[in-house]
């Protein structure tokens, strides 16, 4: 919800700046963005975000412009069999649908509040109801699952995940659609081993949106100082340090110590959670070595498919920082349940997640 411009829109409510919000709530087919990508007008003409890449954002821009000027929020659909997608550059095959609305202190009063929360990364979900023109209830925020309005029940189901999607209606007896977004905690990138492609891959871990933990034994290396990226330095044995986590199908673990006395006892305790991605460095020769351990200490055959050794993909790349880009292309491709496969040779549609069973 709101990423990349969340400190835009808390400087702007700070200084008192109207501002429209434009929000994609609806997609089909090769759209650029997913529902809930944001882009935001200020007053001043000042912009943040982006809604489809740059395929429709000059329009939208002169919209927002029009509901500042009128206080009217306004639905805009684009599809790619329209002229008017064309003239403004929709071209890609998809359809978006974009909900634009003004927002101020009497408009949207609780923003400050959505804000803060996922500043400080705590779950919070926004519904918000798509009826175009001046509306003076439109927003209802659940921060917690104790609420007990009516109103709030639909919202409380999607409390503490990152979905956006349109409801029909939010409450018993209502009309209309309602947008909403939920926004969760980070998913947790912890990386082990405090080495040079560690600084690098918490860097672009961080960048693309994890929550970085760094672990290592040895307090010379494992310093905030040579991880200014990560969002925790951890000195610990890895393997006593993850039995203590609680880890999810979101965390992905990254193990580059590719020393036995750590890799064994961590790796034992790694395939024993649900982290969706376990991946490992070293030659294969090292990681035959190091399979032939953990079937010597128990690990089941069956278990050890799921590490990722050799880590990476294979992009050619030999510096720190070159290692962590095949590393992350990795992982969001474990993810997402792509291929990994260069986008010129597959053939399907390259936003059609159905298209291969994903």
């Amino acid at each position: 919800m709101w990423d990349g411009i969340r400190d835009g829109l808390a400087d702007w409510c700070r200084d008192g700046t109207r501002f429209a919000l434009a929000t994609v709530v609806r997609t089909q087919g090769s759209s650029p963005r997913s529902a809930g990508a944001a882009m935001a007008v200020s007053e001043h003409g000042d912009v943040l975000g982006s809604i489809s890449g740059g395929c429709v954002e000059a329009d939208v821009y002169e919209r927002a412009g029009e509901v500042l000027a009128t206080g009217n929020a306004e639905i805009v659909r684009y599809g790619v069999t329209d002229a008017e997608a064309f003239a403004v550059g929709l071209t890609c095959g998809g359809e978006l649908e974009v909900f634009i609305e003004p927002i101020d202190d009497a408009a949207f009063p609780q923003i400050a509040i959505v804000l803060a929360r996922i500043r400080d990364q705590v779950p919070v979900v926004l519904g918000t109801r798509l009826d175009v023109g001046q509306l003076a209830e439109r927003h209802l925020v659940v921060a917690d699952a104790a609420s007990t309005a009516p109103s709030a029940r639909r919202l409380q189901a999607v409390l503490g995940t990152t979905t956006s999607h349109v409801v029909e209606e939010c409450e018993p007896g209502s009309e209309g659609r309602v947008f909403v977004q939920g926004h969760a905690l980070p998913p947790r990138m912890i990386i082990f081993g405090a080495v040079d492609f560690a600084v690098a891959l918490s860097g672009l871990g961080s960048f693309l949106g994890y929550r970085v933990t760094v672990c290592d034994a040895r307090p010379v290396f494992a310093t905030p100082s040579r991880f200014p990226a990560a969002d925790e330095v951890v000195v610990d044995w890895p393997h006593r340090y993850l039995a203590q986590q609680q880890i999810d199908a979101t965390t992905v673990l990254c193990v580059l110590t590719h020393d036995p006395k750590f890799d064994v006892p961590l790796l034992k305790v790694a395939l024993e959670t649900p982290a969706t991605y376990i991946g490992v460095m070293g030659s294969r020769r090292s990681h035959e070595d190091r399979v032939r351990r953990l079937r010597d200490v128990g690990v089941p055959v069956a278990s050890l498919q799921r590490l990722r050794s050799p880590i990476g993909l294979d992009l050619g790349g030999r510096t720190p920082e070159e290692t962590a880009v095949s590393i992350a292309a990795e992982i969001i491709a474990a993810a997402t349940g792509r291929t990994a496969q260069p986008l010129s040779d597959v053939p399907w549609d390259i936003h059609d997640i159905a298209a291969i069973g994903g």
